[in-house]
C-alpha cells in the first residue's frame, strides 16, 4: 500500500524535456488525492548509475525511457517475470530502504490499446522496426494471440533476439529487410510502427492498410504519415498516445499497490483526465 512519506516520482531520459508523462501522471494522482510530484530529470545511461546511486527515502518511483530501460537491469535487486522476457523495464518501485524493483508495463500498454478499440484476438501482426520496443511489441500481441509476426529491420541480422524472444512465447517470428514482405505472408491482423516520429516507413499494400489495425508506437508529429495514410481509407488507427496512457496507468497501479495487476480506485476516471491532460494546455 501507499506509505505518504515517500512523494517523489520522475521519468528519466536523454532528452527528457519533452515528454508528456509528467502531465499525466500528475493529473492522475490529482484524482487519486495523493500529494505525490513527478517530474522529468535529464539522465543519460551513462549517468544512470550515479543517480539510482544517490535515490534517498523520499523517492517512490521511476519512469524509464530508452536505452535505460536496459540500461537499469544490473542495478535492480529484483525484476518481474515480464522484464526478464522481453529485456527490459521501463519502471522501478523504490524500496524504503533503497531498493530497486524493476516492472515492464509497455507490454500491458500495447495489450490494452488495442483492447480499447474493440480489439481482444489478433493472429498476424507486422511490425516495423527491431529495437527493443519491438521485444514489448510482440509480448503484447502474443497475449492477444498472435502466432505469426513478421519484424521489418533495416539490419535483419540483430533482430536475432526478437526470433529466440518469439520461441519463448510460442509465437513464429520471422525477420526481412526493410520494405520487404515476403509472398507467404498473409494480410496481417494488425500493424505496429516502433519507429520514432517523422521516420519514413516502407510501403505497406493497400490490401494491409484496409484491413489491419495500425498502432504507431510515435505520437509526435501526429497525425504520422502512416496514420494518416490508414485513416485515408477508414482504417482504425491506435495512437502512440493512447498507449503511453496505458502504460503510465500500469506505472501508477505499481506505484501505489507494487501490483502492476490491481486497478486503481476508479481507474476509468483517472483514465479521464489522463487522456483529457494530454489536451490541455
Amino acid at each position: 500500500m501507499s506509505d505518504d512519506s515517500r512523494t517523489r516520482l520522475a521519468v528519466l531520459g536523454s532528452p527528457i524535456s519533452h515528454s508528456l508523462s509528467p502531465r499525466i501522471h500528475k493529473a492522475a494522482y490529482e484524482v487519486l488525492g495523493l500529494d505525490w510530484s513527478y517530474e522529468s530529470v535529464d539522465v543519460t545511461e551513462e549517468s544512470l548509475a550515479g543517480f539510482a546511486k544517490e535515490l534517498d527515502s523520499g523517492w517512490r518511483g521511476l519512469s524509464l525511457t530508452m536505452p535505460l530501460k536496459r540500461g537499469i537491469l544490473p542495478l535492480l535487486d529484483s525484476r518481474d517475470s515480464v522484464v526478464d522476457t522481453v529485456g527490459a523495464a521501463n519502471t522501478v518501485l523504490v524500496g524504503e530502504n533503497g531498493e530497486l524493483y524493476g516492472f515492464n508495463t509497455d507490454v500491458y500498454g500495447v495489450a490494452q490499446s488495442f483492447r480499447d478499440v474493440g480489439v481482444y484476438s489478433l493472429d498476424t501482426v507486422h511490425v516495423l522496426g527491431a529495437g527493443a520496443t519491438a521485444a514489448s511489441v510482440i509480448a503484447g500481441v502474443a497475449g492477444l494471440g498472435a502466432n505469426r509476426v513478421l519484424v521489418s529491420a533495416r539490419t535483419p541480422a540483430k533482430a536475432a533476439g526478437l526470433v529466440a524472444l518469439g520461441v519463448d512465447l510460442g509465437v513464429e517470428v520471422m525477420v526481412d529487410g526493410w520494405g520487404v514482405v515476403p509472398r507467404s505472408m498473409e494480410v496481417p491482423t494488425a500493424v505496429v510502427s516502433t519507429l520514432p516520429g517523422g521516420v519514413t516507413v516502407p510501403d505497406v499494400t493497400f490490401e494491409a492498410k484496409s484491413t489491419s489495425v495500425l498502432l504507431d508506437v510515435a505520437y509526435s508529429p501526429w497525425p504520422s504519415a502512416l496514420a494518416t495514410s490508414w485513416a485515408t481509407v477508414g482504417s482504425t488507427v491506435i495512437s502512440g498516445l493512447d498507449l503511453l496512457v496505458n502504460q503510465a496507468v500500469g506505472q501508477i497501479r505499481i506505484f501505489l499497490t507494487g501490483n502492476p495487476s490491481e486497478q486503481l480506485p476508479d481507474e476509468p476516471a483517472v483514465v479521464r483526465a489522463m487522456r483529457e491532460a494530454l489536451h490541455s494546455r
